[in-house]
């Protein structure tokens, strides 16, 4: 059911990794911009900078670059759409969430947006962005930081894949085969996050009325 998921992820990863430079870097800004923007692509771009570094070992000091790149243009591209106006994040995400943001924005600034920007999902990314464009930080700032962060995260998968090149084709290999059982694992591991929240948030409410309760 779920072939054409499979097939579609490893065609654009192979094209990446087997095109010459001139063609893979372009097409892995583009997938880097649209991971950033719109549309969520989660950890390919992580995937394809690992691989094309483990069959070019060359490429480890200028490849990373690319989707890093990407990443900043689709961050600017929502960034812009944020600054035109809040309704547009306020419809994408629960003010709750918008307002825990605002307050890490206003005790750290942009230095907010380098934790989420390093680590993969599930830690939410888009709402950092969205909301940096909604305060009207300055674009310039906000385009460096960005690119600071991703460099370091992608330049950290391809270093990795320098230096240990047989291992992680072996595992790309292994991932290959049970593709749908990661899959399943991530999502699950996703839904039991989201989940527990949930519940954490709901005892959090609970508790004020218990103590309530016993002090009548």
């Amino acid at each position: 059911m779920l072939d054409w998921l499979k097939t579609w992820f490893l065609e654009i990863s192979r094209q990446v990794v087997d095109a010459h430079v001139y063609w893979a870097a372009p097409l892995m800004v583009f997938v880097g911009a649209l991971d950033s923007s719109l549309l969520s692509l989660p950890e390919v771009n992580d995937y394809i900078t690992v691989t094309r570094v483990a069959h070019n070992p060359t490429e480890v000091y200028y490849f990373p670059l690319f989707p890093a790149i990407g990443s900043v243009i689709g961050c600017l591209l929502l960034y812009r759409i944020a600054r035109s106006g809040e309704k547009f994040i306020s419809k994408r995400f629960h003010p709750k969430h918008l307002d825990r943001v605002k307050g890490l924005y206003r005790k750290w600034g942009l230095f907010a947006l380098v934790i989420p920007a390093l680590l993969p999902p599930p830690m939410p990314f888009k709402i950092f962005v969205a909301t940096a464009g909604a305060l009207n930080y300055p674009p310039m700032r906000f385009a460096v930081t960005i690119l600071i962060a991703r460099m370091a995260r992608y330049y950290f998968w391809g270093i990795l894949a320098y230096f240990y090149q047989d291992e992680v084709k072996r595992m790309l290999g292994w991932l290959e085969e049970h593709f749908f059982t990661v899959l399943g694992i991530i999502v699950g591991l996703m839904a039991l996050i989201v989940i527990s929240r949930w519940v954490l948030i709901k005892l959090k409410r609970r508790s004020p009325q218990t103590q309530v309760s016993y002090s009548d």
